[in-house]
């Protein structure tokens, strides 16, 4: 990787309070401060927001911890995204997926050790992510399995770490040190 081309920000760069949240969920996440919100933070008020809607999706969403990570894994593998992976490594771990998971979500997903209600939901978001719309049949069968609330959460899940990928991409935002 080449250069941060917005370093992550310093205390007086983010702010206290944005430094102080960088930090704990740095702990939380057995990191250093991650640089995705330090990068972010520079932007202050943009970087609160940001963090109510995310933790909105995950870790407070209405889907299971194991299967939105299971989707952030996919959306960070699709877009070849290694901050984004390693990071929700980390966390699906904590959600229960294993080695094994982690190893199948970066291959064919017919290769899976997926349920039928994990393999429409991965299905579903390498369909979003090269067409950015599903089709009927992808529709249909997510629907078994998934109420209208939960659809809305999915889209919108997947459509934010699309976002977060091509931020942290684009930024170069380095990975986060692992604490000792």
């Amino acid at each position: 990787m080449t250069d941060p081309r917005i370093v992550p920000g310093t205390r007086s760069d983010t702010g206290w309070l944005n430094w102080t949240i960088a930090s704990v969920a740095g702990r939380v996440a057995g990191t250093s401060a991650p640089n995705l919100f330090l990068t972010l933070a520079r932007h202050r008020t943009l970087f609160r927001g940001w963090l109510m809607f995310a933790g909105r999706l995950m870790p407070r969403g209405k889907l299971p911890r194991r299967e939105s990570e299971l989707v952030i894994l996919r959306v960070a593998h699709l877009c070849t995204n290694s901050y984004e992976f390693e990071h929700h490594a980390r966390l699906g771990r904590r959600a229960g997926l294993t080695d094994g998971d982690l190893d199948a979500i970066t291959r064919a997903l017919a290769e899976g050790p997926w349920s039928d209600r994990e393999a429409t939901i991965l299905t579903a978001v390498d369909q979003l992510h090269t067409e950015r719309d599903l089709d009927e049949d992808a529709w249909t069968a997510l629907r078994r399995h998934l109420d209208e609330r939960d659809c809305i959460e999915f889209l919108m899940l997947v459509g934010h770490y699309e976002m977060l990928a091509t931020f942290l991409g684009t930024l170069r935002v380095p990975l986060d040190s692992r604490r000792a």
